[in-house]
């Protein structure tokens, strides 16, 4: 592997005793010449600048849950936590690789993702305990380097295919084949790292933490990328970035196309309108809404009525959760936290038509009148039909609103309950 002088030492085989950890790094181990990782100051114990939260959207499902009765505390400080990550990222922090960046700690905002949606749906007392399944993470880190040896010396290739024997072997992590709604729990990073069983991007996450770990030891002393695979059974896999080819570019991932999949990917499978894959999610809620025009009538358009008033019809009855048919709450949650990303204008689109279903039109006005605003900044193309439909929700929204009595604040309404519209 080069000039492997930091690795060729006897301390590299058992580098420091078992009591030592992410959180105590051992004084003797060498600093990389690169600035510290991120995840090094907030685990010693350093003060994070708490970001202004959510609230300066006035976001709506946690005031709508505890208008309801339910307890958020939970949930508010994982919010909290994952808007402490992502606050001040940089353009260049974003377009940066997962496997070498130091703007955002992704093993603890994919924890405080999970946190949220864990207290969500179970409604404990008890929060899902992030520094718990952080110091499972560090474990396998610190799990390597007593089964490192002199073979893992030879090249760097060697020294990589070793940590990947190491994960996908030894440990037996790996790539769930049932990425929908089906099994959500390879969404989740806590899950996967008690089940070791995950989607591509919960393996991608644990493997640059990994490897983010080593280079903060000193074990790793070069340039290193992580090829995401794109296919369903591939696993993600680290190389030498000295030998990258033209071709692996659509195969590295960066921080802001890593946070926006886990959270895309946890919103379409909540989503509570699961007809008809081929139309956006939008569409979907859309059809449930009588937004759409359907200018066929084929059995499957007929179907996909039927399957959309299905959809209303639960939410009406207080049905939020199904595993057939989504989580209101989650779908919501997802949307919140990819408008926080601040890139794509459409999920504030997304997010109104959520909140139509569930009575708080006030707050769905809103979202889509920021939405028009944010497009007219964006070059990305949208369909009609889409068009269509939000012009035919904002109308119905203006009229809601001139009724009276329906232009009340919005935690004044049942969360729960049925939200019929004033006609």
């Amino acid at each position: 592997m080069g000039s492997s002088s930091s690795i060729t030492s006897p301390s590299i085989l058992n580098p420091f005793p078992p009591q030592f950890s992410r959180i105590h790094p051992p004084p003797s181990l060498p600093t990389p010449s690169s600035p510290p990782c991120h995840r090094r100051l907030v685990r010693r114990g350093l003060p994070l600048p708490l970001a202004s939260s959510s609230t300066d959207f006035n976001f709506a499902l946690h005031d709508a849950l505890e208008s309801s009765g339910i307890d958020t505390s939970h949930a508010r400080e994982a919010r909290k936590g994952f808007v402490s990550q992502i606050k001040g990222l940089s353009d260049i922090e974003r377009e940066t690789s997962i496997s070498i960046n130091r703007g955002v700690d992704l093993g603890k905002t994919a924890l405080y993702i999970a946190a949220e949606d864990d207290s969500l749906i179970s409604h404990s007392s008890v929060p899902l305990p992030v520094d718990a399944f952080l110091e499972r993470l560090d474990d396998l880190s610190m799990g390597y380097c007593s089964h490192y040896n002199s073979s893992c010396r030879s090249s760097r290739e060697n020294f990589l295919e070793s940590i990947e024997k190491y994960l996908y072997v030894r440990k037996g992590f790996r790539r769930s084949m049932a990425e929908n709604q089906a099994e959500p729990r390879a969404l989740y990073l806590h899950s996967v790292l008690t089940h070791r069983s995950g989607s591509a991007l919960m393996l991608s996450i644990i493997h640059s933490e990994i490897l983010k770990m080593f280079r903060m030891w000193g074990l790793l002393d070069f340039d290193v990328e992580i090829f995401f695979p794109h296919d369903h059974d591939g696993l993600p896999r680290a190389y030498d970035k000295q030998k990258s080819k033209e071709s692996d570019q659509p195969h590295i991932m960066t921080v802001q196309m890593l946070l926006e999949e886990v959270l895309s990917n946890l919103k379409a499978v909540f989503w509570p309108f699961q007809h008809d894959p081929a139309d956006s999610l939008f569409l979907r809620a859309a059809d449930a809404a009588n937004c759409v025009d359907r200018f066929n009538g084929s059995q499957e358009s007929a179907y996909q009525l039927a399957s959309a008033k299905a959809a209303q019809h639960r939410l009406e009855r207080g049905v939020w959760t199904s595993v057939r048919f989504g989580d209101m709450r989650r779908a919501l949650s997802a949307c919140e936290r990819l408008i926080l990303l601040k890139n794509d204008p459409k999920e504030m689109r997304d997010y109104s038509i959520l909140l139509y279903h569930c009575g708080l039109y006030d707050q769905s006005l809103k979202y889509l009148k920021l939405y028009q605003d944010a497009k007219r900044l964006s070059t990305d193309s949208i369909s009609i039909l889409e068009e269509e439909a939000v012009e035919k929700l904002l109308a119905r929204l203006n009229l809601i609103a001139m009724e009276e009595g329906w232009s009340q604040p919005f935690y004044v309404r049942n969360f729960l309950g049925n939200n019929s519209e004033p006609w």
